[in-house]
Parts: C-alpha cells; sequence; structure tokens
C-alpha cells in the first residue's frame, strides 16, 4: 500500500519534524511545499492497517506535526 500524507507543521519547529519524519521507517520522500500544507511525503507498508499504523502512531507522533490528510493510492 502507497499514500501521499499532507502534514500541516508547528512554526518554529519545521526543521526538527521533518528530519524525523525523514528517519521513518517506511516514509521514502519527503517534499516541503508552500500553501495549506508545509509537507507532502510518501508513505508505504505491506498492508492497509500497518499504513495506517504508520501514519497514526509514527509520523502524527511526531512533535511539530500538527495535522495530517493522507491519499491513499490504487493501482489502475
Amino acid at each position: 500500500m502507497k499514500a501521499f500524507v499532507l502534514c500541516r507543521l508547528s512554526a518554529g519547529l519545521e526543521q526538527k519534524a521533518i528530519s524525523q519524519i525523514r528517519s521513518i521507517k517506511g516514509v521514502n520522500e519527503v517534499f516541503l511545499t508552500f500553501g495549506s500544507w508545509d509537507v507532502i511525503l510518501t508513505a508505504e507498508s505491506d498492508t492497509l492497517d500497518k499504513l495506517s499504523g504508520l501514519i497514526v502512531r509514527e509520523i502524527r507522533g511526531v512533535n511539530g506535526v500538527q495535522g495530517t490528510e493522507t491519499l491513499v493510492t490504487t493501482n489502475l
């Protein structure tokens, strides 16, 4: 399973949060963006349940992550 995860970060904690996010197993790419979301990342896992755990426990657990929106992809 693969997903794009949009993250909103706390002001002043961006660099530390991005560094921690990059170190999470299952996070493949991290892009700094401008606009409503501060970061877009790609995350991958074997199952939807594991992907959900990765996002809820790992990514949302990073100090400085205020909120996320997850876009799960599918193969056509």
